[in-house]
């Protein structure tokens, strides 16, 4: 079997859609919101989830993401 290298792969057999998962991970990440408060901004929005089913998509998908952030970032100098 051939590993694919695309995010879609990574969201196989997954219940919610993949923006939604980059959504609530990338935003516990980047603003530390905490879990309970990204499960009632996802209520807001009409999503029914547990606050432990974001903490399993940080765990889950965390890892891969640094990977494929990390690709894009500019090492520095160590001169101005």
């Amino acid at each position: 079997m051939s590993k694919r290298k695309g995010l879609e792969g990574l969201f196989d057999g997954r219940h919610f859609d993949r923006e939604i998962i980059v959504l609530c991970v990338r935003w516990y990440l980047r603003y530390k919101l905490s879990l309970r408060d990204l499960v009632e901004m996802m209520a807001e929005r009409g999503l029914s989830l547990a606050h432990t089913t974001i903490m399993r998509w940080v765990k889950r998908f965390t890892p891969e993401f640094v990977k494929r952030w990390n690709r894009f970032a500019v090492p520095s100098g160590r001169s101005w």
